[in-house]
């Protein structure tokens, strides 16, 4: 199901990360910092014109308790999303995919939705972003439905700049909540050569 392709090697920098997302690869690092690449086979997407908000979710999002902002705390976000989830959990992401992905960020092509309760960023994501494609990488919550209204509003972003792809990579609990689907390797690939065509503006709406 996951390959490492060969023409990548385990070094990371902008330029390398730009060509692997272009063509429908990614990077994890393993416990020991070393980096890996993978293609699913098959991959996870969000339909973006079938997405609807939970019933719950809808409730969440009525009560007005967060403000959402993008690309004020990228690296911040990158960091919580990095913390260990339980004490006998690993991290994928590494010092060394921080400090590239920031990097890509500076350069327009990473960013991050941000939840904020009283001036206080309590849950977001971030993922990268080429053309019409958005790379969805991780999220995080300190408080209850953070991340889950971060990601709605991710979702309200990308289908208002007509964005062409939502991928999430592999399919769990978490992204079937959000409608997810899963796709072969082929399909995906000519869904990313769609939305790699587009330049889309990754921005909020002025309401």
């Amino acid at each position: 199901m996951i390959k490492k392709p060969s023409v990548l090697n385990n070094n990371l920098n902008v330029s390398i990360l730009l060509s692997a997302y272009s063509q429908g690869i990614f990077p994890m690092a393993s416990k020991s910092g070393q980096i890996d690449w993978y293609c699913p086979n098959p991959r996870a997407i969000i339909p973006l014109e079938t997405y609807k908000p939970s019933k719950s979710l809808r409730n969440t999002l009525n009560k007005n308790v967060f403000e959402i902002r993008i690309n004020q705390q990228f690296e911040e976000v990158m960091r919580s999303c990095a913390l260990p989830r339980s004490a006998d959990d690993d991290t994928w992401i590494s010092e060394e995919m921080i400090s590239v992905y920031t990097e890509l960020h500076q350069l327009g092509y990473a960013h991050s939705v941000e939840a904020y309760v009283d001036n206080e960023l309590v849950g977001g994501l971030y993922g990268a972003c080429l053309g019409g494609v958005f790379f969805g990488e991780s999220m995080f919550s300190t408080v209850s439905n953070a991340s889950k209204v971060a990601f709605h509003y991710l979702i309200q972003i990308l289908k208002t700049n007509d964005f062409e792809l939502l991928d999430t990579q592999f399919i769990n609990d978490n992204v079937l909540r959000y409608g997810a689907i899963e796709i072969s390797q082929h399909e995906f690939k000519k869904r990313l050569k769609k939305g790699l065509a587009k330049s889309c503006l990754f921005a909020m709406s002025a309401s």
